[in-house]
């Protein structure tokens, strides 16, 4: 577990203390009161202990407490500590310092060098959208991307050397398929360049609908598959130009999603690795023949199929063929799918069969396993039929942008072309937010009336405060508010709560790093949000005499903002 410089001052006092005091404590566990009140840091080793030795929790948490009082009598870190509850120590933290941690987020550059050296030397690599070639980006995929895109712009900025693959899905019998509909229906007027990829999924909807009244196109289907596989010059130059197509339309949604990833690996980049795969893992003894076909067995689940009884290979020989090729040519600390939660069983087996081949990462494999996207009324209303493409969902969520852009007072003096970017931030913004604020284990709702809302806990909202924070600083003549000289004798209410919640920042990069949960960075900065906007609605900011410590504050939720943004992958907005 990583921690922080207070949590590791924090736990070597408390262990001094417990010397002190005749105790030792296998776990010392250090978290954020859930009610300001009662502190910013506390401990509940005085309930345990005091279970273990049969003793008063209460006497133990004061004894505790006084012991705390010598050894932090004189440091500039804290307040007091106090007891409360039935054996808890909380500590306050002085005002000088939670200004001077807010002051670090400021100098930006100072604040990422501090943050990479979380990871430094340490390699991740992380698959995660994977659409399928030759269907437009479904709203299936749209989890996967946005969190995984999430989850390594975190580690990045951790300092870990991040790979992002894109394990594309373009291999399997559907290719086949695929290739006798355009044969057969595609037109020979029409030139393949001329494709675009929704009539590909014409084709392939169209091949199932005549499959059903003609049983022989489906062996046909098998028979250009086949082909495929043995290079047929052909089915390749098909199978080549529908990739091509498939991929220019995912560099489109990418560039408005504001997604970038590394490498694109697909399923077929491994199909010649597989021979020497299923050869090494038979040398280890791990197969065992079933009815023809070559099965991998395990203690707690069911077999994992390697090679049909067909001698076809399955998704599995891929996928442990993709295991082994990152192992040995990328030698990964860390490797993470994030992939959805129907696959817990395939990527459970993956895992074990790595691990007894010496495959497994020195920090293990992750499965980052979302849930389900669900609509609000339980459907969602296309123009294109049953499914639901990703760009159905972003037409609508620009027709909801441009009617808050025609409502908003700032939109009336921008030109078209910036009332359409604005439009297009909102509406992207807004429909990644929704998805990057949820527990990602989770099923979520797609609730319009929640995702568009520019008061509530959404992306647009975070979007607008950003704005609003620079629309205060512009009408301000005092330019330079990074740090603060003199510190007010007195701090209100607002203002320290605001402060509070700004100095988390960096435990909530690492703490959302560790749960792999880009929920933890958005549902930090709605936190943000709103402390910020009750400070803002309560209290004069310009011509004031707290003017310069209240810019301060300001000055570092745009900081803050501005990189939590970021890291969800969110573009900012200045005037809204």
């Amino acid at each position: 577990m990583i921690k922080t410089e207070i949590v590791v001052k924090l736990e070597n006092w408390i262990e001094k203390a417990l010397d002190k005091l005749g105790y030792k404590s296998e776990e010392i566990k250090i978290e954020h009161p859930n009610e300001a009140q009662f502190g910013d840091y506390s401990t509940n080793v005085a309930l345990g202990l005091a279970k273990s030795f049969k003793t008063n929790p209460n006497e133990l948490a004061s004894n505790l407490k006084n012991e705390l009082d010598l050894l932090v009598d004189s440091d500039e870190i804290i307040e007091k500590t106090e007891v409360a509850g039935a054996g808890f120590v909380n500590f306050y933290l002085k005002k000088e310092y939670l200004i001077k941690k807010a002051e670090e987020i400021n100098y930006e550059t100072v604040f990422r060098s501090n943050l990479a050296k979380v990871g430094l030397g340490k390699k991740m690599v992380i698959d995660y959208s994977a659409p399928n070639i030759a269907k437009p980006f479904g709203i299936g995929h749209l989890r996967s991307t946005n969190i995984g895109q999430a989850i390594y712009n975190i580690y990045k900025i951790l300092g870990w050397n991040c790979i992002g693959d894109n394990h594309l899905g373009d291999w399997g019998t559907q290719f086949g398929k695929l290739i006798v509909a355009i044969l057969k229906w595609g037109g020979a007027e029409k030139d393949l360049d001329s494709y675009t990829i929704d009539d590909l999924e014409k084709l392939y909807v169209k091949f199932h609908k005549e499959a059903e009244k003609d049983d022989t196109l489906v062996e046909e289907a098998r028979e250009w598959f086949s082909k495929l596989e043995n290079k047929d010059p052909e089915a390749r130059k098909i199978w080549e130009k529908v990739v091509e197509i498939s991929l220019e339309e995912f560099r489109r949604v990418y560039e408005l999603l504001n997604v970038s990833i590394d490498v694109a690996n697909g399923e077929s980049f491994y199909v010649d690795k597989t021979d020497d795969l299923i050869k090494i893992i038979e040398k280890k003894g791990l197969i065992v023949d079933s009815q023809g076909a070559k099965i991998i067995e395990f203690e707690n689940m069911p077999p994992a199929i390697l090679v049909k009884s067909n001698g076809a290979t399955t998704y599995f020989t891929r996928d442990m063929a993709t295991v082994k090729y990152r192992f040995d040519n990328w030698k990964p600390d860390l490797a993470i799918y994030e992939v959805g939660v129907d696959q817990l069983l395939h990527f459970s087996q993956v895992f074990e069969t790595a691990k007894k081949m010496g495959w497994e990462p020195k920090e293990g494999f992750v499965h980052v396993a979302h849930g389900l996207l669900r609509w609000k009324g339980g459907k969602f209303s296309t123009r294109k039929g049953d499914t639901i493409h990703l760009s159905d969902v972003i037409d609508q969520a620009m027709d909801r942008a441009r009617e808050l852009a025609r409502i908003s007072k700032i939109s009336k003096e921008m030109t078209n072309d910036e009332k359409e970017e604005m439009v297009k931030k909102v509406a992207i913004g807004a429909i990644k937010f929704n998805d990057l604020a949820q527990d990602p284990k989770k099923d979520i709702i797609f609730d319009w009336d929640k995702v568009m809302n520019l008061s509530g806990d959404s992306g647009p909202y975070l979007q607008y405060t950003y704005a609003r924070c620079l629309s205060v600083l512009d009408k301000t003549k005092i330019k330079e508010t990074k740090n603060i000289i003199n510190i007010p004798e007195k701090i209100n209410l607002e203002e320290e709560a605001l402060i509070k919640e700004l100095y988390k920042f960096e435990e909530k990069i690492i703490e959302a790093a560790e749960r792999f949960s880009p929920a933890v960075i958005a549902e930090y900065l709605l936190g943000v949000a709103r402390l910020f906007n009750e400070f803002y609605g309560k209290h004069r900011i310009i011509d004031q005499k707290e003017e310069v410590f209240r810019l301060f504050l300001v000055r570092t939720t745009v900081s803050v903002l501005a990189f939590g943004l970021e890291l969800l992958g969110i573009e900012k907005i200045e005037k809204m």
